[in-house]
């Protein structure tokens, strides 16, 4: 079946000398992955290499057969030209370390428009403003709403946040926990948007502990989820 489509690439990854599998979250079939045949090699086809960089906005026309096969892609092109996201260092290490963590984290094949919708906002709110340290981690956090485990915030005066559970407790546990410094600032990302992470004041030693313990929150609720390469390199451009 023939589908006009709007996709977020999520990795492209070389299959033998020519060719390219690509990975995507489609607005209109969730994760789909597409076989490039000869892409690499032809420089007359309608397909360029530079159309998959990680998190670029598409509009797809493609072949979809729905049977859990590699699909084909007629027509490609970008629909919001970044300004800033690949040729910015720090913007392009925190597009690489979140197409990791997403193409980790989506599993599904079925339309989701709330959560294409927000990753859309997302990153077009990241291409427009300045680079922020704290915009990776507002970004996983506010994603478990759409991965269906969002902090239970009905009890957030807990000094103890429950990774296992996903709340917050006035008394440790056995369960892996948030404490101290990470825990507060876990709280202070819960409820607000992009805008707002530049009031958000932290050091690199508590922004970096919460974001491990996020990625191990991650880990708890996701079956299969791997944890991503790139964190080293994300790491390094925010020393």
């Amino acid at each position: 079946m023939q589908v006009t489509t709007k996709a977020i690439v999520l990795s492209a990854i070389k299959y033998g000398d020519t060719s390219l599998i690509v990975k995507a979250f489609t607005a209109s079939d969730g994760i789909k992955s597409y076989l490039l045949k000869g892409v690499l090699a032809s420089k007359k086809g309608k397909l360029k290499p530079a159309l998959f960089q990680p998190l670029t906005q598409l509009e797809l026309v493609a072949y979809h057969k729905n049977k859990g096969t590699l699909e084909r892609i007629k027509e490609a092109k970008v629909v919001h030209p970044y300004k800033t996201i690949h040729s910015n260092i720090i913007k392009n290490s925190i597009v690489l370390f979140l197409s990791e963590m997403l193409s980790n984290s989506i599993q599904e094949e079925q339309k989701e428009q709330a959560l294409y919708n927000y990753l859309e906002y997302s990153l077009i709110w990241l291409d427009e403003n300045h680079a922020n340290p704290n915009y990776h981690i507002l970004f996983l956090v506010n994603l478990t709403k759409f991965l269906g485990f969002y902090p239970d915030e009905s009890q957030t005066d807990g000094n103890y946040f429950d990774l296992l559970e996903g709340n917050f407790r006035t008394t440790p546990n056995l369960n892996p926990l948030l404490e101290n410094e990470a825990n507060t600032l876990l709280k202070r990302f819960l409820g607000i948007n992009f805008d707002a992470i530049m009031q958000i004041k932290t050091t690199k030693q508590h922004r970096l502990e919460l974001l491990n313990k996020w990625i191990l929150y991650y880990e708890l609720h996701l079956q299969g989820f791997r944890k991503p390469k790139s964190l080293a390199v994300l790491n390094a451009v925010f020393q």
